[in-house]
Order: C-alpha cells, then sequence, then structure tokens
C-alpha cells in the first residue's frame, strides 16, 4: 500500500498494490493541448451506446476545449458495468475517472480502490453544500468520507391515466389507501383493464418497493453493526402491503409476475391497460413512445397509509461518478468531476437522460411540462432516502427481491402467500446475508 497526495486538493488516496494508472478506454476521445488524457467510463444512459457517445462527445470537448485535459470515452451496457468494474478492482487496469450506480457505493467503498472525498476533493468540485443533500449520503458508508457523488438523479413516482380518473370522478391519490380505493374503481378483468401495473418479475423492482413500503412504516433493513433485519414487523407488513395488490386487492394483473423489467408495466399503461404505475422519470418517452400523449397523464408522490410513520416515496435513485484511487492524474479527474456536476452540464444531460438534477435548486429539465419538473424535483430532493448503505446492500437487493419474485409467482398461479410466509422468506434471506457479514 502507499499513498498518492495531490498537488492542488491534498487529498490522500489509498492505492492497491500491483496498480497502474489509467486503462481500459475506446470508444471515443477529446484529445486536449496538454499531456493529461483521462479514461472515463460512462454507464448508458440514453436509447443504446451509441446515443450516449453522441450526447456525451460534445459535452467532452468543451470541457478538453476549457481545461487542456482530453478524455478518452467508453460507454458502458448496464449489463456489463459492475462485472467492468469488480474486474477493474481486483486488476488494477482501471480507468480514472467511472459512473456507478448509486446503490453499490458502499460496497466499492469497501475495496479501498476508489479516491476519498474529503473536505479537500470535495472542496475541489464545488463543494458538498451545492449537491441534494439525500444525494450526496448515497456516496458512502455513514460516518466516511464519500467515494462517489452524484451525477444524475432519478425518483419514483405514481404515474396516472387523467382521462380514467376523471370518467370515474375519482381524485390522484394522496394515501395508500385511497390509491387502492382508486385501483379497485378502475380494475374490470373482463375487459383486460386493471387499476394498476407492476414490474412483479424483476427483483430490483421489487426490492425498491420492499424499502420504501418499509421505511414508510418506520423499519430499518440493517442495524448500527450492518446486520440484516429483514424480519422486522415492519419490513414484512411492507411487502405484504405490496404483495396484497396483486393478492387481495386484485388491482394487478397476474400476468404481471411475467414482467421482469418496468417497461412492461409502462406499455400496458401507455395501451390503457392500467391505470396507474409506480415508475422513475425517465418513464416519460417510454409512455410516449408507446401512443401516449404528454398531457393524457400525470404524476404524484407514491403515497403511503395514512397511519405511517414516514412520508418516504422513493429511495435516491441514480448515477454517481468515482475516481479510481490508481489514477496517475487525481487533479485532472477533480476537475472533470467538477466539470460533469456542474449547472450549466446538469442542464445540457437533464433531457437526453431523462435525469433530475443532482444540486440545489436546480431545475428540472428531463420534460417540458413545469408541474411534472416540480413533482418529480420535489420527491427526489424531499421525500427520497438511500437504500441502506452498508457493504452488504446489493445483496439485500437480490435475496429479497428474488423472494418477492416468488412470492409474486405464487400469487399469479393462484397460491397464497401469508404473512407468515413472508416472514420466513425474509429469515431465509436475513440468515444468507448475515452468512456473508460474519
Amino acid at each position: 500500500m502507499k499513498l498518492r497526495h495531490l498537488a492542488a486538493a491534498s487529498v490522500s488516496v489509498l492505492l492497491l498494490a500491483a496498480c497502474s494508472g489509467g486503462g481500459g478506454g475506446g470508444g471515443g476521445s477529446a484529445s486536449g493541448d496538454g499531456d493529461v488524457t483521462l479514461t472515463y467510463w460512462a454507464s448508458n444512459q440514453g436509447t443504446s451506446l451509441d446515443n450516449d457517445k453522441e450526447v456525451l462527445t460534445p459535452v467532452l470537448e468543451e470541457f478538453t476545449e476549457q481545461t487542456g485535459v482530453g478524455v478518452d470515452l467508453e460507454v458502458i451496457s448496464w449489463s456489463d458495468l459492475q462485472t467492468r468494474i469488480q474486474t477493474a478492482v481486483t486488476s488494477g487496469q482501471a480507468p480514472d475517472v467511472v459512473n456507478i450506480g448509486n446503490t453499490w457505493a458502499v460496497s466499492l467503498q469497501a475495496t479501498g480502490a476508489f479516491l476519498p472525498f474529503d473536505d479537500a476533493a470535495m472542496e475541489a468540485v464545488g463543494g458538498a453544500d451545492k449537491f441534494v443533500e439525500a444525494a450526496l449520503e448515497t456516496g458512502g458508508a455513514e460516518g466516511t468520507d464519500p467515494t462517489s457523488v452524484p451525477l444524475y438523479g432519478l425518483a419514483y413516482g405514481l404515474y396516472y391515466n387523467k382521462a380514467m380518473f376523471e370518467e370515474a370522478g375519482l381524485q390522484p391519490p394522496t394515501t395508500w389507501e385511497e390509491m387502492v380505493s382508486a385501483a379497485q374503481a378502475l380494475t374490470d378483468p373482463a375487459t383486460g383493464v386493471y387499476g394498476m401495473a407492476l414490474a412483479s418479475g424483476s427483483y430490483t423492482e421489487n426490492n425498491h418497493f420492499a424499502f420504501i413500503n418499509a421505511t414508510q412504516n418506520g423499519a430499518e433493513l440493517f442495524d448500527d453493526d450492518g446486520n440484516p433485519t429483514f424480519t422486522e414487523d415492519g419490513v414484512v407488513d411492507g411487502i405484504v402491503r405490496y404483495l396484497d395488490l396483486m393478492q387481495s386487492a386484485e388491482v394487478v394483473n397476474p400476468s404481471n409476475a411475467q414482467y421482469d423489467n418496468a417497461s412492461l408495466a409502462v406499455a400496458d399503461f401507455a395501451t390503457g391497460k392500467a391505470a396507474m404505475i409506480l415508475n422513475q422519470n425517465n418513464a416519460n418517452a417510454t409512455i410516449e413512445a408507446n401512443g401516449m400523449a404528454p398531457d393524457a397523464y400525470g404524476v404524484v408522490p407514491f403515497p403511503a397509509p395514512a397511519d405511517a410513520e414516514s412520508d418516504v416515496a422513493s429511495h435516491v435513485a441514480g448515477i454517481n461518478m468515482s475516481i479510481f484511487g490508481n489514477t496517475e492524474h487525481p487533479d485532472e479527474a477533480l476537475q472533470l468531476v467538477e466539470y460533469m456536476t456542474s449547472e450549466d452540464v446538469q442542464t445540457t444531460l437533464g433531457k437526453p437522460f431523462s435525469s433530475l438534477p443532482v444540486l440545489k435548486d436546480a431545475t428540472a429539465v428531463f420534460t417540458d411540462d413545469p408541474e411534472l419538473a416540480e413533482t418529480f424535483t420535489q420527491i427526489y430532493n424531499e421525500r427520497s432516502a438511500p437504500l441502506p448503505l452498508v457493504p452488504a446492500e446489493d445483496q439485500f437487493e437480490t435475496t429479497v427481491g428474488q423472494a418477492m419474485n416468488k412470492m409474486f409467482a405464487t400469487i399469479a398461479t393462484g397460491g397464497t402467500v401469508s404473512a407468515e410466509d413472508v416472514q420466513d422468506a425474509m429469515q431465509t434471506a436475513q440468515d444468507q446475508v448475515q452468512a456473508s457479514v460474519g
């Protein structure tokens, strides 16, 4: 192990043994006038890898023009990104700067492979105060210097079909009970129309709503020592509440148990087969691509029960940006992070990437509807909470999410899932995660 000291920012960076500076790359570059070219792995945010390159290339060329620092860009698909990062961590053949899913932040922080944003490094990228507080919390474990900062924001909202609600004399729901009641009024299985559509076969969607519902109940999924607490009453009750949308309330088509990604539920909503969906703000383009006009739908925060302990309506979703600790160009890497999280660049990228700004008081531009922009900004800034900030968070996602997949499948095929069944499934998931935590 050794320490590299930054000339400009005075940041100490823990390096991996036998590692080299900068690696990877390919896909596009902006050559600077100086001697430094950064390698940057970007996550796929647009309609394709090529689309991302088209969007990012002029933005990065502007950075090079301003700083003289070149950028070698590679856009990596979601299916490959986490594996590529893990391989870079173990091999030392890493880029200088990388986008990460923000829920990976603490697990990646635990590897020791990334530059900590201590006070000096944070000041170099514009200061912690510029970021939405809940978004910045995703950057690392509580009480530590984060090893990532927010780049693109996303949040869940409850989309509803305005015409269906108006015809039924319904108002947009503000509580869970109102949402279920409206969904029941709008469900007509004989015509193939249901009150809601869910991605009930997606373990990622399922674990997100396990977290949100548990948080509304005042429950935690891990204790202060990082041990899983999936069997808490508030966690179990929250999962039962979500499952019951298909089971006892019968407002979700059982076929949704096969929906392994959110776009399938979005298509049902856009084509009038569902009156409501729970989706992130980047659903708009897909909704409209499926033929639904922008003024035909509205969005409200995902409602909590009337007696909920918290009004959290989303987890803090989105993308963070990290710097590998083995970079040979830490000062320039910090310059790139500062640039990508500047107000101008956030505005430039917000529309093509359907993202929310991660900056306080910034204006959302992912939609031309000011009411929609305000709703999602308020959810993201004020009613979102980070997923558990523990190294085992990724295991929570897989164990709990996949258990919920199975329970939805049971319901869809005519079976019953009781609270005791959920308790048993959470015990199994908890034991699996606890075994790895030690």
